[in-house]
């Protein structure tokens, strides 16, 4: 049962690396602001806020890669790319240095693995993969 994808960008590993300041940037950002409307859900939904909101998720989708963190607390980011000749989703957290894990694109977060000949030591995002996130995360593609 095949399903055909279509991403606006499919990267390599070092392309993705390449675009991790960028990234982080953006990410800190919806961090912030994702934490403005958790402690105040009412005065944090302005028009301007909320525009400003939509236009950093837009910017990363521009990018081609997509913000999965919808409780504002990891900062999940994925990038469509081939590993090991299939499209997966490298899967980068905003406490993580570098880009370090994948997932297949049905597995979500709980099946985040090591990209080949990447360490994951203590420290650099190699605790286990499902800590402090759930597939809610990864909504279904529609």
């Amino acid at each position: 049962m095949s399903q055909e994808v279509s991403f606006k960008r499919i990267f390599t590993i070092e392309e993705a690396e390449q675009t991790l300041p960028l990234v982080r940037s953006i990410v800190e950002d919806i961090l912030a602001a994702g934490a403005a409307l958790k402690r105040n859900p009412v005065a944090a939904t302005s028009e301007d806020e909320q525009q400003q909101f939509q236009e950093l998720i837009f910017e990363l989708q521009e990018m081609g890669c997509f913000y999965k963190d919808w409780d504002f607390e990891l900062g999940l980011v994925d990038f469509p790319a081939m590993v090991e000749g299939e499209l997966v989703f490298l899967c980068w957290r905003s406490d993580e240095p570098a880009l370090r894990f994948y997932h297949r694109m049905e597995d979500g977060y709980a099946g985040r693995r090591p990209l080949p000949g990447a360490g994951a030591g203590v420290g650099d995002g190699g605790e286990r993969a499902d800590a402090g996130a759930s597939d809610d995360a990864y909504p279904p593609d529609g």
